[in-house]
């Protein structure tokens, strides 16, 4: 049976139709289904977070791996008073900060309201509160929390459309709502802050700078084994298009030599403004506009990739962005993406 679709933007949150539609969302949930659900990340596949059956649907959706954990999404901090412990007044600062929005805390866990396939089974839960108009309404009006990783099979590019989840997953979840795409495009950053100092689990769009410079104190970097992952893309290979895909470290340069066997078909993702640097052969996709657009380079990143993965390219070359604090998010998951294939020049 084909998934089922709701259509709600932002402009139409107020409309008469909307409010069924949303009871419809709210009722699904409760009986265990699970959903498609936009936030300004990347689209999230939703199901009732204290439901172990939910929660079994959703990794066997994705085919996901049971020990990679869930993130928990909420609307309001008074949620978290359920399920984690007392917060440490750093931590509210930062939430009061930078929520609504696209980081994710990871908390030490109280009780047994979660599932324990949640949060595979560890001590710690990783909560978010997206500012997505419709996702945050979501939430609101169903008033529970909801697990909710990115709604593509494991894997693949993240969706950060709602026709990207319909290509993974229609006839396997219940419903996606149709909104307004993704705004960032990247995963959350991921805050551990189970430990101190605090240290970033994944990087996103909230950088380390920009925590810092809220706590006033210094944010480390998660450099532990991944054989027990507390976060989401700490452990397995992510992102990635069915073709082998390599980056181009530096960037795409005239003296760019890509190798392509005789008769390959061969795809190049990079900035507009390398495009004469492209052989002519070469089936192109312009990732942004100019090579310091990151956050362009970001927001498009995955549609990209989903283009390619439907393309007739043998293999993939993906430009590489310079290494900064701006950079760190869409590097890692073109790190990620091409399982750390790498072309370097050769200096002469």
């Amino acid at each position: 049976m084909d998934t089922k679709i709701w259509e709600i933007r932002t402009e139409q949150l107020k409309d008469r139709t909307t409010e069924e539609k949303m009871k419809e969302i709210r009722t699904a949930l409760e009986y265990g289904e699970v959903i498609g659900i936009p936030t300004e990340t990347v689209y999230g596949l939703a199901g009732d977070a204290r439901n172990p059956e939910a929660i079994h649907k959703i990794f066997a959706a994705k085919n996901r791996p049971g020990d990679n954990p869930l993130i928990v999404h909420i609307y309001s901090m008074d949620q978290l008073e359920d399920f984690t412990e007392p917060l440490d007044m750093k931590v509210r600062t930062l939430m009061r900060h930078f929520w609504p929005g696209p980081i994710s805390f990871i908390l030490p866990l109280k009780g047994s309201m979660l599932a324990s396939n949640t949060v595979a089974e560890l001590d710690s839960v990783a909560v978010r509160m997206p500012s997505h108009p419709v996702g945050h309404a979501i939430l609101e009006k169903v008033g529970f929390p909801l697990a909710a990783p990115s709604a593509n099979l494991s894997g693949k590019p993240s969706p950060t459309d709602y026709s990207h989840v319909i290509d993974d997953l229609n006839g396997k979840v219940y419903g996606v709502v149709a909104s307004d795409p993704a705004t960032y495009g990247l995963e959350s950053t991921v805050l551990d802050c189970t430990q101190f100092p605090y240290r970033i689990a994944r990087p996103g769009s909230i950088t380390k700078g920009a925590l810092e410079n809220v706590l006033k104190e210094t944010v480390s970097k998660h450099e532990g084994s991944a054989e027990k992952p507390i976060a989401p893309g700490m452990k397995y290979k992510h992102y990635a298009p069915r073709q082998p895909m390599a980056v181009i470290e530096g960037g795409l340069r005239s003296n760019t030599h890509l190798r392509v066997e005789e008769g390959q078909k061969v795809g190049v993702i990079a900035p507009e403004a390398v495009r004469n640097h492209v052989p002519e052969h070469a089936y192109f996709i312009s990732l942004c506009s100019g090579e310091d657009d990151y956050r362009e380079a970001g927001r498009n990143l995955y549609a990209a990739l989903r283009k390619m993965d439907k393309s007739d390219v043998d293999l993939i070359y993906i430009h590489g962005f310079p290494k900064s604090e701006e950079t760190e998010a869409v590097m890692n998951r073109i790190y990620k993406a091409t399982g750390n294939e790498i072309i370097r020049e050769d200096p002469k």
